[in-house]
């Protein structure tokens, strides 16, 4: 792929960890269970968006930004990693934070990401759900620019091509390591929401021509909907990257099964896995993407669909500062 080809600042710590979930696998007696640590990629708490954004704020400093403008969920980490890539390179950022949730009380609005959203600088507005969420940062950055400013606009979770490269390379950092340990994966599983870190982990896969399957736990959208949209940003990373040849529709897997009620609500299964993990291994999930994630890699191994005899790595997206806004749904479950 010879990702050297595009510009990349440096924001995050890789490679990330992988590692083996010992109590995990004895306690599902399925799989052999490891898990990537992209949690642990440092930036203001770490987490999958700072892959994407090593390439889009190189782009933004190429064009001579000083304000990122970018969109998210209320609880959105990428807002948050966003905010602080802009810090980190002297430039101000704007957001606009979309109400998806709205049933989870008053401190919602207030503490986890958008705490450190508060603490980083962010300045961030609030819209209603439902709207265009990208095309309104794109009207706010036209906005800004009108006033004076330099805006670049990065596309909710850095989901683009050019961010989608931030998997593809992990994806070759994923094989490296796999081959460094003498490990042959039999799949990848994660969350998938914006889409662009599994576009990136299918792209980067077959360009690579590593029979690794990826599969995708939706936090959002139903399965035909989260696959085509996969799919086709996977296309135009593979574009991008300069690789030839058709990406067969195929090669996108996704489950639906885990959404539950609707993006960033509470599931029983979601609650089962967060405590799962932080009491087998110590291991902090989100309550909005990995807690689902796993929770859906979960169900699979009881399903049978994942099973003894395979090696599979769970793709921990970060985001546990988020369950500080979600302290009752915790509460209630004891």
């Amino acid at each position: 792929m010879h990702l050297a080809r595009f510009q990349r600042v440096s924001l995050g710590h890789f490679p990330t960890p992988l590692e083996r979930l010992d109590r995990l696998t004895r306690r599902l007696d399925g799989p052999e269970i490891h898990v990537k640590r992209d949690d642990c990629t440092g930036l203001a708490t770490g987490g999958n968006k700072t892959r994407k954004l090593e390439y889009l704020v190189a782009e933004a400093i190429a064009q001579g930004a000083d304000t990122l403008v970018t969109q998210g969920a209320t609880q959105s980490n990428h807002v948050r990693q966003t905010a602080a890539a802009a810090r980190r390179h002297g430039m101000a950022c704007h957001a606009l934070l979309e109400r998806r949730v709205v049933n989870m009380g008053a401190p919602y609005e207030t503490g986890g990401n958008v705490l450190l959203d508060d603490l980083l600088g962010c300045q961030y507005e609030f819209r209603d759900s439902g709207i265009d969420m990208n095309a309104a940062a794109r009207e706010f950055g036209e906005r800004l620019r009108a006033e004076g400013r330099k805006p670049y606009v990065i596309p909710g979770g850095g989901s683009n091509a050019l961010g989608a490269l931030g998997y593809a390379a992990c994806a070759a950092e994923f094989v490296a390591q796999a081959d460094a340990q003498g490990l042959r994966f039999d799949a990848i599983v994660h969350a998938t929401g914006s889409t662009g870190t599994q576009a990136g982990l299918v792209a980067g896969l077959h360009a690579m021509n590593a029979p690794i399957e990826v599969i995708g736990i939706s936090v959002r959208a139903n399965r035909e909907t989260q696959v085509s949209n996969v799919h086709r940003l996977a296309c135009a990373t593979l574009e991008l990257l300069g690789v030839g040849g058709t990406l067969p529709r195929e090669r996108v897997r996704v489950y639906d099964e885990y959404v539950g009620a609707g993006y960033g609500q509470p599931t029983a299964s979601m609650v089962e896995a967060v405590r799962m993990l932080a009491q087998e291994e110590g291991l902090l999930l989100d309550p909005v993407y990995s807690g689902k994630g796993m929770a859906g890699m979960i169900g699979l191994v009881r399903a049978g669909v994942l099973r003894a005899g395979q090696r599979i790595a769970f793709l921990h997206t970060g985001g546990a500062s988020a369950l500080f806004s979600y302290e009752q749904t915790f509460r209630d479950d004891q």
